[in-house]
């Protein structure tokens, strides 16, 4: 348990530097020159350099821990936003972002990894998730409006130095707390029958298929986000960065409200990640077509939905892979959601003339939904944290 809060007080830190940057990202590439097909073209870049990473961190967090790539991931990333600071051109930020998204993609598969090595048993595994959701939120409901905030009284150079110190500062703080080796691993691999040792051919023959059509799931979500973190700034308008953070804090307040509810964890992955995709997908058709409702009422129901919907998932990842592979599984679904979050952007930066991005969202997420596995043909449906479990 002391591993699971070192690793919750490090993720606030860094999930608050990051969710800092939203609201202001955006205008800070306008104030250099930028347009709106680059801007989409920086955030898409970000998470496209996040595929190298994210393969190499399937691997190697697996092979060495997770320690020494928290460690690298913060550390490095506080450095390039130090240089973030100065960029002049909009092709500096473009590149700064690059690097950036290179080194943060070995952060997620690491503190997921470690985090779910801290039991074996899915109903402790679910509320660590539920956990790092939370902690997460938290992060995400104050950040930006903080980031704006920050702007406003020391400038974008000043509010890139200050994440950059702090994301350094958290770098330090987790090469003394983190351990060198994911703690429970060991204890979770299944003792192999005699004839599987002989025969370790037989160990994998043995283990399920699993569909491709999980992993579309991350890719079309991290897409409809994408689409968000593109359109909000810019629909808020240059000087709208307080309205911005304070309504990406009204989606982390909604996402807040249904992590809470521990009891969710109970129901089927599969019957949660339906429910969050409609909801989401519907919250998307309403910013489209009916402009009259208050952007903040559907930011924070889209919230709520984001809050069952990424619990579920994470279970869902945690069911699929087996011990020992940890790291590969999360570092696949990782990279299925750089995909999607360089996707969305550009595709709505290109598309914006022509059709609302918003609309793009909703038809990805519905996408989404129809091409979830039937229950019968996986664990989709089958695997429920809890309902197996002695805890429960």
């Amino acid at each position: 348990m002391k591993t699971a809060m070192w690793l919750y007080l490090f993720m606030f830190l860094a999930f608050f530097d990051l969710h800092a940057q939203y609201p202001i990202l955006t205008p800070f590439a306008m104030s250099l020159g930028a347009g709106p097909a680059f801007i989409g073209w920086m955030m898409g870049m970000y998470s496209l350099t996040h595929l190298p990473g994210n393969l190499l961190a399937g691997v190697l967090v697996d092979r060495n821990g997770s320690r020494r790539y928290i460690v690298f991931a913060l550390t490095i990333a506080g450095l390039i936003l130090l240089l973030q600071a100065h960029a002049q051109l909009p092709w500096h930020l473009l590149v700064l972002r690059a690097a950036s998204g290179f080194a943060l993609a070995f952060l997620s598969p690491a503190c997921m990894t470690l985090l779910a090595s801290l039991s074996s048993d899915p109903a402790t595994q679910g509320k660590y998730m539920s956990g790092n959701g939370i902690i997460h939120t938290l992060a995400s409901v104050v950040s930006p409006a903080a980031g704006a905030f920050i702007v406003a009284k020391a400038g974008y150079s000043g509010t890139f130095s200050t994440l950059g110190w702090l994301l350094i500062f958290t770098g330090v703080m987790a090469f003394f707390s983190v351990p060198k080796h994911n703690p429970a691993l060991a204890l979770h691999k299944p003792a192999l029958p005699d004839k599987e040792k002989l025969q370790p051919g037989l160990a994998a023959t043995a283990q399920p298929t699993v569909s491709r059509r999980y992993y579309l799931l991350p890719f079309f979500v991290s897409c409809s986000q994408g689409v968000l973190f593109f359109e909000l700034p810019l629909s808020q308008g240059q000087d709208g960065m307080v309205s911005t953070g304070i309504l990406l804090s009204l989606l982390s307040l909604g996402a807040l409200a249904t992590l809470c509810l521990f009891f969710l964890n109970r129901f089927s992955p599969g019957i949660r990640i339906a429910a969050a995709l409609l909801g989401m997908a519907l919250c998307f058709f309403t910013l489209a077509a009916f402009r009259s409702i208050p952007a903040g009422v559907v930011l924070f129901l889209l919230g709520s939905a984001k809050g069952v919907l990424f619990p579920a998932m994470a279970s869902l990842f945690i069911s699929l892979g087996s011990a020992g592979r940890l790291g590969r599984t999360f570092s696949l679904q990782s990279i299925a959601m750089s995909l999607g979050a360089f996707a969305g952007p550009v595709a709505a930066g290109q598309l914006r003339e022509y059709v609302s991005p918003y609309f793009i969202a909703f038809v990805l997420l519905m996408t989404a939904l129809m091409l979830l596995p039937p229950g019968r043909s996986g664990r989709l449906s089958s695997y429920a944290p809890g309902w197996n479990s002695p805890a429960a």
